[in-house]
């Protein structure tokens, strides 16, 4: 919890230094300076690529006391706690075409993969160690998502080279590593909510965009029908342990255009 307390806080403070950057600049609006590519933003459509960093968590909505059945008839009661105990890192990469709508709006469409690993933490309290503590199993969750964000950009006009902005969207993603082996799986689909504040920055051969953004997930992403197909029953009470999982993610993305 720790960690997930830091990670949060550090989050803050990017937002923050994000738009102390972007009021700082409004506050040189009257120092009119060279512009480098004036044109940039007038153009209809244009291309750029992406590469960022990202945490990811899973909000995880946990069963609490329950009975496991066994094939064999017998069915045992367990208390199971399960929990991603940090946010996890992972890397983005991607592609993405802007089509400008007016001078403030601009529609963006990102197609991304994302890369990364989820460490998930089961404590079973129905079994204790030599210590006496709750017996412990972990899952190490690969992630691999195909994204394909589509998102509303909100800007002022341009103040020499500088440009704020905020943005909303929606996010569809296809999990590519959900396994069959693990003690609980992901399903294929998910969809985000997205929110998130940047600046442009205009450079002489290119523009740079850095960009924080916010994602929450729309659907329960748990595979409820993944325990059914377990070959080790011993993995039941862990793979019964949880009813729901949405996974959030922070993203920290850089946009050359």
């Amino acid at each position: 919890m720790k960690n997930k307390e830091n990670n949060k806080h550090a989050a803050r403070l990017m937002a923050v230094a994000i738009l102390l950057a972007a009021t700082a600049t409004a506050g040189k609006a009257q120092v009119r300076t060279v512009e480098n590519r004036p044109y940039t933003d007038l153009r209809i459509f244009h291309y750029g690529v992406l590469v960022g960093l990202h945490m990811q968590d899973l909000e995880l909505t946990n069963v609490g006391p329950t009975t496991v059945n066994y094939a064999d008839g017998t069915s045992r009661d367990v208390m199971v706690s399960t929990d991603q105990n940090k946010w996890d890192a992972g890397f983005t990469v991607g592609v993405l075409g802007e089509l400008r709508l007016n001078t403030n709006f601009q529609l963006r469409i990102a197609p991304a993969m994302l890369f990364g690993t989820r460490n998930i933490v089961f404590r079973n309290y129905s079994e204790r160690d030599a210590n006496g503590q709750p017996a412990e199993q972990r899952q190490t969750m690969k992630t691999a998502y195909v994204s394909a964000a589509m998102e509303l950009i909100m800007a002022p006009e341009r103040t020499n080279n500088h440009r704020p902005y905020f943005l909303v969207g929606l996010n569809p993603m296809l999990n590519l590593t959900p396994k069959d082996d693990d003690y609980i799986k992901l399903k294929r689909g998910d969809c985000f909510l997205e929110a998130g504040i940047g600046c442009d920055f205009y450079l002489p051969y290119f523009k740079l965009r850095p960009e924080l953004k916010f994602m929450y997930g729309l659907t329960n992403s748990l595979d409820k029908g993944h325990k059914d197909h377990l070959r080790n029953e011993s993995m039941l009470p862990y793979a019964q342990s949880v009813s729901k999982a949405r996974s959030k993610i922070i993203a920290l993305t850089f946009y050359f255009e």
